[in-house]
């Protein structure tokens, strides 16, 4: 194998390949947003489903760059991702590739799958207001745009307009809006904040729990996450906040992916498909829905029961592809309008 990457990642993929190659006809190699902890259980799964050996390089910073680099050298056979975002930028970097899959093309809606093939989403997660119970009551609620009116002056918390999860609510705002109307908004949510923006999802709860402010905007499976957790201050600020599910009177709620994709390099390509194949199943499906706080893709697999209490949303059915058409000029209005 030839590789012109970090020595990290150089061991980690060459001591699990030397000490597999007898046990497995074939191997993927795997670059991973997500910590190979958290997602060896399916893994392990796919492996005695299919006898192929996956190998997981965790990388969650600096992923594109190091695939920008090693170029046709890399040894990443597919990534596995987070937010519409980062995937369509390495698709616009050109280290992907289209893949054609019936199996992909039935078990994931087209709003979550690249319209040409390079990009497919796997879970869906969505980005939504909170709000301190003792202080707003959930009929005062309604939608996005709603949070740029007056009345909610000095009372909303949300993260900085550099977080990822920001620019692409910001580039669906675009998608369905418009860029004037979209700026609009953005420039009445600054004037609304009660505080600077900082912190993550989690801060921002918490802050609306503590009193900084009375509404913030996050994404569900930060939430699912402080219920459930060990952590009793997140237990407590989750306990006096409550979430709301914006615009299901029109077109639902914004939400994004995590989501894989194969390499241009890939040297594996056919055991790349499958992988990604797999984990757009039923078995693998039903291990992000428990593990993550998240949606499947795949229609008809059981909810985890926290997400379950959630009840029964509309999403935005607009496809992903147009919200990450949008997301360079995202950045710009965050810019013209000051949300830092």
């Amino acid at each position: 194998m030839r590789v012109s990457f970090g020595l990290f990642a150089a061991a980690a993929l060459m001591t699990s390949v030397a000490g597999t190659t007898a046990a497995y006809a074939e191997e993927v190699n795997l670059y991973s947003y997500r910590q190979e902890k958290l997602i060896r259980p399916i893994l392990d799964e796919f492996e005695k489903d299919t006898g192929i050996k996956v190998n997981v390089v965790f990388a969650k910073k600096g992923m594109l760059q190091r695939l920008k680099s090693e170029g046709m050298n890399s040894p990443a056979d597919a990534i596995l991702t987070t937010d519409i975002s980062r995937l369509q930028a390495h698709k616009a970097a050109g280290v992907l590739q289209s893949v054609s899959s019936d199996k992909l093309n039935a078990n994931i809606p087209s709003q979550y799958r690249d319209p040409e093939g390079v990009w497919y989403g796997l879970t869906v997660r969505s980005r939504v207001i909170f709000f301190a119970k003792d202080r707003v009551k959930a009929e005062e609620l309604s939608t996005y745009e709603d949070l740029a009116d007056p009345k909610w002056k000095g009372r909303i918390c949300i993260r900085s307009s550099s977080n990822v999860y920001n620019q692409s609510l910001m580039a669906s705002m675009i998608a369905n809006l418009g860029a004037e109307a979209a700026e609009k908004w953005a420039a009445g949510i600054k004037a609304n904040l009660a505080r600077k923006p900082q912190g993550g999802d989690r801060d921002q709860i918490k802050a609306a729990a503590a009193g900084e402010c009375d509404v913030a905007v996050g994404n569900t499976y930060y939430y699912g996450k402080m219920v459930n957790g060990k952590d009793e201050a997140q237990k407590a600020a989750a306990a006096k906040t409550a979430m709301f599910w914006p615009n299901q009177d029109g077109r639902g709620a914004h939400v994004n992916i995590s989501g894989a994709a194969v390499t241009k390099a890939s040297k594996n390509k056919e055991a790349a498909i499958k992988l990604i194949e797999f984990l757009s199943g039923e078995k693998a499906q039903k291990f992000y829905a428990s593990s993550n706080y998240e949606y499947p893709v795949l229609a008809g697999v059981e909810l985890d029961g926290t997400v379950a209490s959630w009840g029964k949303p509309k999403f935005d059915v607009i496809g992903l592809d147009k919200v990450a058409d949008s997301q360079v000029e995202a950045v710009k209005i965050f810019d013209r309008v000051g949300w830092r």
